[in-house]
């Protein structure tokens, strides 16, 4: 998600010769990745693109310009066995490995000068039902545009993923997976019944396993892992299936979660000429005070999820995006009540806090939202960003800090932004931490700090802008939002560079708790059974115990 302008609210069992064998994996003792005849999308020989070709340039950056690498080569895969080929090859050659699905890598992760091998996915991209598990098949390359529409068109459900249609499934699921239906239904990794991932081991051999949500699966561990404990960790995953616990019977269109039919869609725009510190500020509060009233997993309420995007004032608004399950009752109320409650004492004119909600089919309000935003699909931005989840809302003092920072006239982007999200909670906190590596079950919603812009030579105005609106925000627990009464850490799915620096960070607290707080030495020990090389690593990835 990305500021009005980004944000821009309403502006195999064997495999094919010559390939390693894809086989069970130790330890522990694995089933055998299997590649169901189910699959629909044609499988084509394994490209490899070199410096020179003038492919090289556009698979060697990725959705922040600011980040461009630098690598021997880009293999782009179709099958798991071409996955399990270029990972034995790397090995094999003392290469540095990185993978790419949607390529939506806020950090310098990917692309970056260690890495020698790309792997790119987007030919894996196929999504189909898997009638032996009976759960949907969803490759490791695919979209999410492509995973919502295929799997609503075809059966009439879905998963509750984020707004960005370019987003790639293998990042966004690994690491929780938030949108407007997350506190209806869960988040992604809620639904995640297997995995496929290709990993290394010790002696150095790639091979694809399966692991899944059975307890009694002996790769129960690496499913637990891949359930929000980011990507790039532990090996590439080839393919998640997705399937509702509980859910009964064979019928595809029974095996996940049904969107509602309908929603109710709002956009209030507010203008920064009616906010000024005081109003501003009870708005941020006034935010966070019904999130926080609303997070638990059995609120009437929780069919309700917003945005409220606070741009710079040099976009002349603030917006307030919200959408709610139009097929329950009272679905109307819920939503002029969110609206009166968060725009409560704010002084804006009663006829621009009432601007009236469409009623729209779920999938025409998914692309509603996507088209609504065009960084989404702008291939020639640069960004920063830094995130942060809340148990309880933003105390004045830390409004009157995004405040200043948004109302500064040495800086006039509006792509500055901070981004309240209101996609956790409700049956998200239904789940208990340790169920999972997403550990942050008791947050109310969390926060996205970015900006965005297109010449390198503002470079250093909009980080040093960034670091100095979250530094201020956070200021009283050493620049950030440390576990605990209010806030609940980071979230990994926006990886931030700046919080292994002292310099910035100045938490005491390391990067790794704040992104999974009591889940980490758990998630050390998987990475040692499933990956004791450390072939799959990034600045910031799980480290060996």
């Amino acid at each position: 998600m990305t500021g009005i302008s980004r944000r821009g609210l309403l502006s195999g069992a064997a495999v094919a010769a010559g390939v390693a064998t894809v086989q069970a994996a130790a330890p522990p003792a694995a089933s055998a990745a299997t590649d169901p005849a189910q699959r629909c999308g044609p499988v084509t020989d394994a490209v490899t693109v070199y410096p020179g070709d003038p492919r090289y340039q556009e698979l060697t950056v990725g959705y922040n310009q600011r980040w461009v690498g630098t690598p021997d080569y880009v293999r782009l895969v179709s099958s798991t066995a071409q996955v399990v080929r270029a990972v034995q090859e790397a090995v094999d050659s003392g290469r540095r490995i990185s993978v790419v699905s949607g390529g939506h890598c806020l950090a310098p992760f990917v692309f970056n000068s260690d890495v020698k091998v790309v792997i790119d996915l987007s030919g894996l991209n196929d999504v189909y039902f898997d009638p032996e598990r009976r759960a949907f098949a969803v490759e490791g390359g695919a979209r999410l545009s492509m995973v919502y529409e295929t799997l609503y068109k075809k059966w009439g459900v879905t998963i509750p993923g984020g707004m960005c249609p370019t987003v790639g499934i293998g990042g966004h699921t690994t690491g929780g997976g938030y949108g407007f239906l997350s506190r209806e239904f869960g988040a992604v990794i809620d639904h995640l019944e297997a995995v496929e991932m290709v990993v290394v081991d010790r002696s150095g051999r790639a091979r694809a396993v399966v692991a899944s949500r059975d307890p009694a699966d002996p790769n129960h561990d690496l499913w637990w892992a891949s359930a929000g404990g980011g990507g790039g960790n532990f090996g590439i995953v080839t393919r998640f299936w997705f399937r509702t616990a509980g859910a009964t019977g064979s019928q595809p269109g029974r095996q996940l979660v049904n969107p509602p039919k309908d929603v109710l869609f709002s956009a209030v725009g507010i203008p920064w000429s009616a906010l000024d510190r005081t109003a501003f500020t009870t708005l941020v509060t006034n935010w966070g005070t019904w999130y926080e009233q609303h997070a638990a997993p059995d609120s009437p309420a929780r069919v309700l999820s917003g945005v409220a995007s606070l741009a710079h004032r040099s976009s002349q608004y603030v917006f307030l995006l919200t959408q709610v399950d139009a097929t329950v009752p009272g679905a109307q109320q819920i939503l002029d009540q969110y609206l009166a409650a968060i725009t409560a004492g704010v002084g804006v004119d009663a006829a621009v806090a009432s601007q009236p909600a469409q009623r729209l089919p779920w999938l025409h309000a998914v692309r509603l939202i996507a088209a609504s935003i065009p960084s989404f699909i702008n291939p020639t931005l640069r960004g920063s960003s830094k995130s942060a989840y809340l148990r309880r809302g933003y105390t004045p003092a830390q409004a009157g800090a995004m405040y200043d920072a948004l109302t500064r006239t040495d800086f006039a982007n509006p792509a500055g932004a901070v981004t309240l999200a209101g996609f956790s909670g409700g049956v998200i906190n239904a789940v208990a931490p340790e169920r999972t590596a997403l550990v942050h079950r008791r947050a109310s919603f969390w926060t996205l700090f970015e900006t965005q812009w297109q010449d390198p030579a503002a470079d250093a105005a909009n980080i040093g802008w960034l670091r100095d609106l979250y530094g201020s925000v956070w200021e009283a627990t050493g620049g950030y939002p440390v576990p605990g009464d209010q806030a609940d850490g980071c979230y990994v799915n926006n990886p931030d560079p700046d919080i292994t620096d002292p310099a910035f960070n100045r938490s005491g607290v390391p990067w790794y708790t704040l992104y999974y707080k009591e889940n980490y030495p758990r998630l050390q020990r998987i990475k040692a059974a499933y990956d004791p090389r450390n072939v799959f690593r990034h600045a910031q990835s799980i480290t060996l115990p």
